[in-house]
């Protein structure tokens, strides 16, 4: 009896401790290879020359990330929020869509400001832009979509920021967004430290602790981007096989409106990581999805996704945190609609 209470214990705690990128990767080759054994070794060959293709990114990407951290570049947010406050929004947007960190990374931080008294205009711009475009995103999506959605979705960033921002400001005379935290206490996210304090040291090489933090996260974030690239690229691979092209033209391609308001409302729950998202992509739009619903997908996935609506969720009211969706699901829709008729 005691085998039996224990082992559902045992596999809980063992999937618990499993990467589910790597997991889910495993899985689906498993699946593949028992279900359709022929479709097998395409599927390795696609997913190893894609990878292959893309590592010369992934190594500027993590060599790029591992700079600013070791650096502290960082610090840099908090000058976002200084002066007033149209400039703090202005600001805030812009470094938001160029922040090389994660989503929770920054509670503490955003929790501080909002204690302090900062805008919430100001934090709503930098939380819109932040999750969806950084130094190593750039990279990814320039390989796999092309430098100019890259560029496209840098600006769509920025601009998503300062949609909310302003909104932000428009409406807080209302009353709408008057005590806008919890009254809960936030935690960390297991993130690890942040870097915001002090200034930053562009030749960090000369100090022991910031040439740790470099290799560091450059090995941190090579499994990390590799883990999520491998999974994209299996599942695209996977995608082309089996998902007709017929039925992503006739639902997601097109001229008009409608695959667009698709794509935003559709970016949220399938979205699965930004940078697995981008092979994703690809592949849907060499099956026939237009140009603007990839971007409208890529944009409301990444603000709305579980990891960046989870640190909007901690921190703030659900009255502020509805109106971050809603910012984030309109202004998407108008930058998808933007880039079709530009593309």
């Amino acid at each position: 009896m005691t085998d039996l209470t224990q082992s559902p214990r045992r596999a809980a705690a063992l999937w618990k401790s499993l990467d589910k990128a790597w997991a889910i990767t495993g899985l689906t080759f498993l699946l593949v290879a028992v279900l359709a054994p022929t479709q097998f070794m395409p599927t390795l060959t696609f997913t190893v020359d894609a990878f292959a293709q893309t590592s010369l990114f992934i190594a500027f990407a993590v060599l790029a990330i591992g700079y600013l951290k070791a650096s502290g570049a960082e610090s840099v947010v908090a000058k976002a929020f200084q002066g007033g406050e149209v400039r703090m929004i202005v600001v805030a947007a812009l470094v938001g869509g160029i922040a090389p960190f994660c989503s929770c990374e920054v509670i503490p931080f955003i929790a501080a400001l909002l204690v302090m008294g900062a805008p919430l205009s100001a934090v709503m711009a930098f939380w819109l832009a932040s999750p969806l475009m950084d130094p190593a995103m750039f990279l990814i999506t320039s390989s796999a979509l092309g430098v100019d959605f890259a560029i496209a979705k840098t600006l769509a960033a920025v601009g998503l920021g300062l949609f909310g921002g302003f909104g932000v400001k428009m409406l807080t005379p209302t009353g709408l967004f008057d005590n806008p935290l919890k009254e809960s206490t936030i935690g960390g996210c297991g993130c690890g430290p942040s870097a915001f304090e002090g200034r930053p040291v562009w030749t960090f090489w000369h100090e022991q602790p910031r040439r740790e933090v470099f290799w560091r996260e450059n090995l941190a974030n090579a499994l990390f981007l590799s883990k999520w690239l491998i999974l994209a690229y299996t599942l695209e691979s996977l995608m082309l096989a089996f998902v007709p092209a017929s039925f992503i033209s006739g639902v997601l391609g097109g001229d008009g409106f409608q695959p667009i308001l698709l794509g935003a409302l559709a970016g949220g729950p399938a979205y699965l990581n930004g940078y697995a998202a981008v092979p994703l992509m690809a592949g849907l739009i060499e099956q026939g999805m237009s140009q603007g619903a990839a971007m409208s997908f890529v944009l409301a996935g990444g603000v709305s996704c579980i990891p960046a609506a989870v640190a909007v969720w901690a921190l703030v009211k659900p009255k502020v945190f509805v109106s971050y969706l809603a910012f984030a699901f309109v202004g998407s829709v108008i930058a998808g609609s933007i880039w079709a008729a530009w593309a």
